[in-house]
């Protein structure tokens, strides 16, 4: 991959109901660590966030999880995997794995997820970032998301190129391929940020 060297994955604590959404984690994981990526992710161990990061550190990946005090416990059971940051707030968290992450990939979850997810895009619909973010549409879990984008597209309340702002596949390999080589829309907020 030319300019990516981080990726981070937002998804679920827990691990769904269907085999195949753990399975989509562990496939991630791989090619991520096999492609000589790092991963950042939420910090946990339970759920598709412990498959996801378990299968980076397995076979030779750079693990890097942001966790809040007050989810430790909630989210990690027994020992961290990898190295991991622990933040005041939700907040620093989100802020933090995006400055840690050269491109970012959805896989599912809850809500948590879903505000991840929603969060950088309209940051990259801002201009306050300019990298790729990725949906693993593991099974068709985000087929409604992108008929809501879609809707939204038609009734006027996003703008058509912002249809580019996702890259979409169920295939973990063909997305990070796309990841590697896709240039977000031009952002028509120019966003001033404090020296």
């Amino acid at each position: 991959m030319n300019h990516l060297s981080r990726i981070c994955v937002y998804c679920g604590a827990s691990k769904g109901t269907r085999p195949d959404y753990i399975n989509a984690a562990s496939a991630l994981g791989s090619e991520i660590a096999d492609r000589g990526l790092g991963l950042v992710y939420g910090g946990g161990s339970l759920g598709m966030m412990g498959a996801v990061a378990r299968a980076v550190r397995d076979n030779g990946g750079d693990v890097h999880g942001v966790i809040p005090e007050g989810l430790k416990p909630k989210e990690i059971s027994g020992a961290a995997i990898g190295h991991l940051e622990v933040v005041d707030s939700m907040h620093t968290r989100k802020a933090r794995m995006a400055e840690l992450a050269g491109a970012f990939i959805a896989m599912p979850g809850g809500f948590g997820t879903f505000e991840e997810l929603f969060e950088i895009i309209t940051w990259s619909q801002l201009g306050i970032h300019a990298k790729p973010i990725g949906l693993l549409n593991v099974a068709g879990y985000f087929d409604p998301i992108c008929r809501m984008i879609e809707v939204a597209i038609a009734e006027g309340f996003i703008r058509p190129s912002y249809a580019d702002l996702l890259v979409v596949s169920a295939d973990p390999a063909e997305l990070l391929d796309r990841l590697s080589t896709h240039t977000p829309p031009e952002s028509i907020v120019q966003w001033v940020r404090n020296p």
